[in-house]
């Protein structure tokens, strides 16, 4: 609750007794005119009984000075950091793609890795050239299997079926279905 001032706005106003700075429920506020005696006047100087009239405070306005220019601080501020933010942003995902590439690149060295170590074992080395190059260890009978040139002509030589067009197809469909209904 706030202190109450005098007209002149020197100082708190005596409270009454029993008010304690507690708001209590049965206080209410005179909203009606205050009476001023015009008949009695007091010497300049003396606190008489009589009651001073009220004025009325002027309203503060909606936006002040202060406000407009702290708003307008807000704004210059918030444009001032979207460009630096959106680069922020920018360099993360570039940040986010170039360790993605980093991991795949390191896969790739890794399977390469495994693939070398394979080539240095002697006896893949065997297997590989035995099925590359037909290679054979002494002693061994090596067969080889030597396709049939016939075959492979006449295979050459038969052409493929042609696939029918869509209204063949169509057209035998609609006779077939034509034949189960005469049945």
């Amino acid at each position: 609750m706030t202190e109450r001032r005098t007209p002149s706005g020197q100082g708190p106003t005596r409270r009454r007794p029993g008010a304690a700075g507690r708001p209590s429920a049965s206080r209410t506020r005179n909203t009606g005119p205050i009476r001023v005696p015009s008949a009695r006047r007091t010497p300049a100087g003396s606190s008489g009984g009589a009651a001073a009239q009220r004025t009325d405070a002027p309203r503060p306005r909606a936006l002040t000075s202060r406000a407009t220019i702290l708003i307008a601080l807000v704004v210059v501020l918030a444009l001032a950091y979207t460009y630096p933010l959106r680069v922020y942003l920018e360099q993360e995902s570039q940040i986010a793609e170039m360790e993605a590439a980093v991991a795949a690149q390191r896969a790739d060295i890794a399977a390469a890795e495994k693939q070398l170590a394979k080539w240095k074992d002697p006896e893949y080395l065997r297997i590989q050239a035995l099925e590359r190059f037909s290679y054979v260890r002494p002693g061994e009978t090596p067969l080889l299997v030597v396709p049939n040139e016939e075959d492979e002509a006449a295979a050459a030589q038969t052409p493929a079926a042609a696939p029918d067009r869509w209204y063949d197809t169509l057209w035998s469909s609609v006779q077939a279905a034509n034949a189960e209904t005469s049945k």
